[in-house]
Protein backbone atom coordinates (compact mmCIF):
# COMPACT_ATOMS: atom_id res chain seq x y z
CA UNK A 1 0.00 0.00 0.00
CA UNK A 2 1.25 3.46 -0.78
CA UNK A 3 1.99 5.47 2.63
CA UNK A 4 -0.76 8.54 2.85
CA UNK A 5 -2.23 9.66 5.72
CA UNK A 6 -5.93 9.46 6.72
CA UNK A 7 -6.73 13.33 5.77
CA UNK A 8 -4.95 12.64 2.07
CA UNK A 9 -7.12 9.42 1.26
CA UNK A 10 -10.55 11.22 2.67
CA UNK A 11 -9.29 14.04 -0.17
CA UNK A 12 -9.03 11.61 -3.14
CA UNK A 13 -12.21 9.90 -2.61
CA UNK A 14 -14.30 12.72 -2.36
CA UNK A 15 -16.77 13.64 -5.01
CA UNK A 16 -16.52 17.20 -6.34
CA UNK A 17 -19.75 17.20 -7.35
CA UNK A 18 -22.84 15.92 -5.15
CA UNK A 19 -26.08 14.82 -7.54
CA UNK A 20 -28.85 14.95 -5.29
CA UNK A 21 -30.25 17.91 -4.57
CA UNK A 22 -31.27 17.06 -1.03
CA UNK A 23 -27.79 16.45 -0.11
CA UNK A 24 -26.67 19.55 2.39
CA UNK A 25 -23.12 18.62 2.99
CA UNK A 26 -21.46 15.83 2.24
CA UNK A 27 -17.47 14.62 2.93
CA UNK A 28 -15.93 17.43 5.12
CA UNK A 29 -17.65 17.99 8.45
CA UNK A 30 -18.35 15.59 11.31
CA UNK A 31 -21.25 14.02 9.76
CA UNK A 32 -23.41 14.28 6.21
CA UNK A 33 -26.75 16.74 6.37
CA UNK A 34 -29.66 15.78 4.01
CA UNK A 35 -32.77 18.06 4.17
CA UNK A 36 -36.11 16.30 4.47
CA UNK A 37 -37.85 19.98 4.19
CA UNK A 38 -39.08 19.99 7.92
CA UNK A 39 -35.89 19.13 9.65
CA UNK A 40 -32.19 17.94 8.39
CA UNK A 41 -31.49 14.46 8.32
CA UNK A 42 -27.90 14.49 9.79
CA UNK A 43 -26.24 10.95 9.39
CA UNK A 44 -22.55 9.65 11.03
CA UNK A 45 -20.10 6.91 10.64
CA UNK A 46 -17.52 5.39 12.54
CA UNK A 47 -15.64 1.95 12.53
CA UNK A 48 -13.32 0.27 15.42
CA UNK A 49 -10.94 -1.87 15.11
CA UNK A 50 -9.38 -4.41 17.88
CA UNK A 51 -5.73 -3.29 18.37
CA UNK A 52 -6.24 0.16 16.36
CA UNK A 53 -8.79 1.78 18.78
CA UNK A 54 -9.54 -0.75 21.96
CA UNK A 55 -7.67 -3.51 23.15
CA UNK A 56 -8.64 -6.01 25.57
CA UNK A 57 -6.17 -5.21 28.39
CA UNK A 58 -7.84 -1.78 28.57
CA UNK A 59 -11.04 -2.02 27.99
CA UNK A 60 -13.83 -4.40 28.64
CA UNK A 61 -15.58 -5.11 26.14
CA UNK A 62 -19.01 -3.47 27.45
CA UNK A 63 -16.69 -0.37 27.16
CA UNK A 64 -15.80 -1.08 23.52
CA UNK A 65 -19.76 -1.16 22.47
CA UNK A 66 -20.23 2.34 24.90
CA UNK A 67 -17.56 3.91 23.78
CA UNK A 68 -18.15 3.22 20.17
CA UNK A 69 -21.51 4.58 20.11
CA UNK A 70 -20.57 7.61 22.30
CA UNK A 71 -17.69 8.45 19.17
CA UNK A 72 -20.71 8.35 16.99
CA UNK A 73 -23.02 10.67 19.49
CA UNK A 74 -20.08 13.27 19.44
CA UNK A 75 -20.36 13.80 15.95
CA UNK A 76 -23.78 14.07 16.13
CA UNK A 77 -23.39 16.72 19.31
CA UNK A 78 -20.68 18.70 16.98
CA UNK A 79 -23.23 19.38 14.48
CA UNK A 80 -26.07 20.16 17.32
CA UNK A 81 -28.29 17.34 15.99
CA UNK A 82 -30.31 15.15 17.83
CA UNK A 83 -29.10 11.16 17.50
CA UNK A 84 -32.43 8.50 16.83
CA UNK A 85 -31.12 5.69 15.04
CA UNK A 86 -28.11 3.82 15.03
CA UNK A 87 -27.26 0.70 12.94
CA UNK A 88 -24.41 -2.00 13.89
CA UNK A 89 -22.36 -3.87 11.48
CA UNK A 90 -19.52 -6.24 13.58
CA UNK A 91 -16.94 -8.64 12.41
CA UNK A 92 -16.46 -11.10 15.27
CA UNK A 93 -13.51 -13.43 16.03
CA UNK A 94 -13.44 -17.17 16.81
CA UNK A 95 -11.78 -16.49 20.16
CA UNK A 96 -14.73 -13.55 21.13
CA UNK A 97 -17.41 -15.52 23.33
CA UNK A 98 -20.99 -14.86 22.86
CA UNK A 99 -21.06 -13.60 26.51
CA UNK A 100 -18.44 -10.76 25.17
CA UNK A 101 -20.19 -9.74 22.06
CA UNK A 102 -23.83 -9.54 23.96
CA UNK A 103 -21.90 -7.16 26.18
CA UNK A 104 -20.76 -4.79 23.82
CA UNK A 105 -24.09 -4.20 22.36
CA UNK A 106 -25.63 -3.87 25.82
CA UNK A 107 -22.62 -1.10 26.44
CA UNK A 108 -24.26 0.72 23.38
CA UNK A 109 -27.80 -0.11 24.07
CA UNK A 110 -26.96 1.57 27.70
CA UNK A 111 -26.26 4.80 26.17
CA UNK A 112 -28.60 4.39 23.39
CA UNK A 113 -31.46 4.61 25.86
CA UNK A 114 -29.99 7.87 27.37
CA UNK A 115 -31.25 9.88 24.57
CA UNK A 116 -33.60 7.40 23.01
CA UNK A 117 -32.51 6.24 20.26
CA UNK A 118 -33.24 2.88 18.03
CA UNK A 119 -31.13 0.24 16.85
CA UNK A 120 -32.69 -0.80 13.37
CA UNK A 121 -30.46 -2.99 11.74
CA UNK A 122 -27.12 -3.80 10.75
CA UNK A 123 -24.85 -7.02 9.93
CA UNK A 124 -22.35 -9.80 11.31
CA UNK A 125 -20.10 -11.76 9.70
CA UNK A 126 -17.23 -13.80 11.15
CA UNK A 127 -13.47 -11.85 10.60
CA UNK A 128 -9.91 -12.57 11.77
CA UNK A 129 -10.56 -9.60 14.58
CA UNK A 130 -12.92 -7.47 16.18
CA UNK A 131 -14.28 -4.25 14.34
CA UNK A 132 -17.02 -2.70 14.65
CA UNK A 133 -18.90 0.14 12.32
CA UNK A 134 -21.85 1.75 13.28
CA UNK A 135 -24.15 4.78 11.49
CA UNK A 136 -26.19 7.24 13.49
CA UNK A 137 -29.09 9.15 12.36
CA UNK A 138 -30.56 11.47 13.98
CA UNK A 139 -32.35 15.16 13.07
CA UNK A 140 -31.41 19.10 12.78
CA UNK A 141 -33.15 21.70 12.88
CA UNK A 142 -33.25 24.38 10.23
CA UNK A 143 -30.61 26.72 10.33
CA UNK A 144 -29.27 25.64 13.58
CA UNK A 145 -26.86 23.14 12.24
CA UNK A 146 -23.33 23.70 13.38
CA UNK A 147 -21.09 23.63 10.54
CA UNK A 148 -17.05 24.19 11.01
CA UNK A 149 -17.19 26.56 8.21
CA UNK A 150 -19.27 28.77 10.32
CA UNK A 151 -16.45 30.67 12.87
CA UNK A 152 -15.75 34.63 12.08
CA UNK A 153 -13.13 37.12 12.97
CA UNK A 154 -13.67 38.40 16.62
CA UNK A 155 -15.40 35.12 17.72
CA UNK A 156 -14.41 33.49 20.83
CA UNK A 157 -13.11 30.32 20.90
CA UNK A 158 -14.36 27.63 23.54
CA UNK A 159 -13.59 24.25 25.03
CA UNK A 160 -16.00 22.01 27.07
CA UNK A 161 -14.99 20.07 30.01
CA UNK A 162 -11.51 18.97 30.27
CA UNK A 163 -8.61 17.75 27.93
CA UNK A 164 -6.22 15.09 28.06
CA UNK A 165 -8.42 12.90 30.59
CA UNK A 166 -8.80 10.14 28.04
CA UNK A 167 -4.72 9.42 27.23
CA UNK A 168 -3.88 9.83 31.37
CA UNK A 169 -6.39 7.19 31.67
CA UNK A 170 -4.80 5.33 29.01
CA UNK A 171 -1.24 5.61 30.33
CA UNK A 172 -2.78 4.46 33.84
CA UNK A 173 -3.70 0.98 32.61
CA UNK A 174 -1.01 0.30 30.63
CA UNK A 175 1.03 1.65 33.47
CA UNK A 176 0.49 0.15 36.95
CA UNK A 177 1.00 2.30 40.02
CA UNK A 178 -0.53 4.84 42.22
CA UNK A 179 -2.00 7.41 40.89
CA UNK A 180 -4.32 10.78 42.19
CA UNK A 181 -7.87 10.56 40.45
CA UNK A 182 -7.05 6.73 39.22
CA UNK A 183 -11.23 5.91 38.81
CA UNK A 184 -12.08 9.75 37.19
CA UNK A 185 -9.18 9.19 34.02
CA UNK A 186 -9.64 5.30 33.83
CA UNK A 187 -13.57 6.49 33.42
CA UNK A 188 -13.04 9.48 30.79
CA UNK A 189 -11.07 6.87 28.37
CA UNK A 190 -13.75 4.05 28.98
CA UNK A 191 -16.80 5.70 29.29
CA UNK A 192 -16.95 9.57 27.90
CA UNK A 193 -20.11 11.11 27.71
CA UNK A 194 -20.93 12.85 24.73
CA UNK A 195 -22.13 16.37 24.78
CA UNK A 196 -25.45 15.94 22.92
CA UNK A 197 -27.84 18.09 25.30
CA UNK A 198 -25.16 20.64 25.61
CA UNK A 199 -25.09 21.00 21.73
CA UNK A 200 -28.78 21.21 21.68
CA UNK A 201 -29.41 23.92 24.31
CA UNK A 202 -27.20 25.92 21.62
CA UNK A 203 -30.41 26.27 19.16
CA UNK A 204 -31.38 30.10 20.46
CA UNK A 205 -27.89 30.93 19.36
CA UNK A 206 -27.89 31.70 15.55
CA UNK A 207 -24.34 31.03 14.27
CA UNK A 208 -21.62 28.52 16.47
CA UNK A 209 -19.47 26.50 15.05
CA UNK A 210 -18.80 23.10 16.43
CA UNK A 211 -16.18 20.32 16.21
CA UNK A 212 -15.64 17.03 18.59
CA UNK A 213 -12.44 16.44 19.96
CA UNK A 214 -11.60 13.14 18.72
CA UNK A 215 -8.26 13.52 17.03
CA UNK A 216 -6.80 16.27 19.75
CA UNK A 217 -7.77 20.03 19.32
CA UNK A 218 -4.48 20.54 17.95
CA UNK A 219 -6.22 18.79 14.91
CA UNK A 220 -9.89 20.04 15.35
CA UNK A 221 -9.03 23.74 15.55
CA UNK A 222 -7.39 23.15 12.10
CA UNK A 223 -10.25 21.80 10.68
CA UNK A 224 -12.54 24.70 11.86
CA UNK A 225 -9.67 27.45 10.66
CA UNK A 226 -9.57 25.60 6.75
CA UNK A 227 -13.36 25.14 6.69
CA UNK A 228 -14.55 28.80 7.84
CA UNK A 229 -10.84 30.50 6.27
CA UNK A 230 -9.57 32.25 9.47
CA UNK A 231 -7.36 32.43 11.68
CA UNK A 232 -7.70 30.64 15.44
CA UNK A 233 -5.38 31.94 18.14
CA UNK A 234 -5.41 29.09 21.19
CA UNK A 235 -4.15 30.29 24.32
CA UNK A 236 -2.31 27.24 25.94
CA UNK A 237 -2.47 28.60 29.16
CA UNK A 238 -6.36 28.86 28.88
CA UNK A 239 -6.75 25.23 27.77
CA UNK A 240 -8.62 23.26 30.81
CA UNK A 241 -7.13 20.20 32.17
CA UNK A 242 -8.10 18.35 35.40
CA UNK A 243 -6.32 19.32 38.89
CA UNK A 244 -4.90 15.97 39.05
CA UNK A 245 -2.84 16.58 35.62
CA UNK A 246 -0.27 17.79 36.93
CA UNK A 247 1.19 14.50 37.87
CA UNK A 248 2.33 13.31 35.04
CA UNK A 249 5.27 14.30 32.91
CA UNK A 250 5.28 17.67 31.38
CA UNK A 251 6.11 17.01 28.22
CA UNK A 252 2.78 14.09 27.90
CA UNK A 253 0.74 16.87 29.49
CA UNK A 254 1.28 18.90 26.02
CA UNK A 255 1.05 15.93 24.07
CA UNK A 256 -2.27 14.60 25.82
CA UNK A 257 -4.24 18.13 25.55
CA UNK A 258 -3.55 19.24 22.26
CA UNK A 259 -2.70 16.13 20.63
CA UNK A 260 -4.54 13.47 22.46
CA UNK A 261 -7.90 12.89 21.24
CA UNK A 262 -11.08 10.55 22.24
CA UNK A 263 -12.09 13.18 25.08
CA UNK A 264 -15.04 13.92 22.86
CA UNK A 265 -15.29 17.33 24.14
CA UNK A 266 -16.53 19.97 22.09
CA UNK A 267 -14.50 23.18 20.64
CA UNK A 268 -16.14 25.54 18.86
CA UNK A 269 -16.51 29.61 17.98
CA UNK A 270 -19.46 31.99 19.07
CA UNK A 271 -19.71 36.06 18.66
CA UNK A 272 -18.80 37.81 21.75
CA UNK A 273 -22.56 38.97 21.99
CA UNK A 274 -23.54 35.38 22.49
CA UNK A 275 -20.68 34.35 25.32
CA UNK A 276 -23.10 35.04 28.19
CA UNK A 277 -26.09 33.21 26.42
CA UNK A 278 -23.50 29.89 25.91
CA UNK A 279 -22.29 30.54 29.74
CA UNK A 280 -26.39 30.11 30.76
CA UNK A 281 -26.86 27.39 28.46
CA UNK A 282 -23.73 25.29 29.57
CA UNK A 283 -24.86 26.18 33.39
CA UNK A 284 -28.37 24.45 32.91
CA UNK A 285 -26.43 21.57 31.29
CA UNK A 286 -24.00 21.04 34.31
CA UNK A 287 -21.24 21.82 31.42
CA UNK A 288 -17.72 23.39 32.53
CA UNK A 289 -17.30 25.84 29.44
CA UNK A 290 -13.74 27.91 28.96
CA UNK A 291 -12.72 30.46 26.41
CA UNK A 292 -9.27 29.46 24.91
CA UNK A 293 -8.82 31.67 22.26
CA UNK A 294 -9.99 34.00 19.28
CA UNK A 295 -10.82 33.71 15.50
CA UNK A 296 -9.21 36.42 13.63
CA UNK A 297 -8.38 37.18 9.71
CA UNK A 298 -5.13 39.08 10.36
CA UNK A 299 -2.98 36.00 9.85
CA UNK A 300 -2.92 33.73 6.84
CA UNK A 301 -5.83 32.25 6.72
CA UNK A 302 -6.84 28.15 7.89
CA UNK A 303 -4.09 28.35 10.09
CA UNK A 304 -4.11 27.93 13.91
CA UNK A 305 -1.47 29.89 16.25
CA UNK A 306 -0.26 28.92 19.41
CA UNK A 307 -0.08 31.89 22.13
CA UNK A 308 2.25 30.22 24.55
CA UNK A 309 3.27 33.06 26.75
CA UNK A 310 6.13 33.91 25.45
CA UNK A 311 4.83 37.10 23.49
CA UNK A 312 5.71 34.63 20.19
CA UNK A 313 2.87 33.09 18.54
CA UNK A 314 3.52 29.89 17.02
CA UNK A 315 2.11 27.89 14.40
CA UNK A 316 -0.23 24.92 15.84
CA UNK A 317 -0.06 21.99 12.90
CA UNK A 318 -3.18 19.51 12.42
CA UNK A 319 -1.38 16.57 14.32
CA UNK A 320 -3.23 14.53 16.52
CA UNK A 321 -4.30 10.81 15.99
CA UNK A 322 -4.53 10.12 12.14
CA UNK A 323 -5.68 6.50 11.73
CA UNK A 324 -3.70 5.97 8.60
CA UNK A 325 -0.02 7.60 10.14
CA UNK A 326 2.93 5.18 10.10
Amino acid sequence: MIAMDEFSFIDTIKQSIYKQSTLLKGIGDDAAVFDSYEQEIVISKDMFVENVHFAKHTMKSYHIGYKALAANLSDMAAMGAKPAFYLVAISIPRDWEMTEVHSIFQGMRDLADLFNMDLIGGDTVSGKELVISITVIGYGEKDRIRYRSLAQKGDIVFVTGFLGDSQAGLYILNHPGNYKERSYFINKHQMPFPRVDFALGLESLLRVSLNDISDGIASEANEIAEASNVTLVLEEANIPVHPAFDQFNPKLQYNWKMFGGEDFELMGTVPKKDWDKLLLIAERNNVQVTPIGYVTSKQELGYVLIDNGSNKMERLDKTGYNHLSR
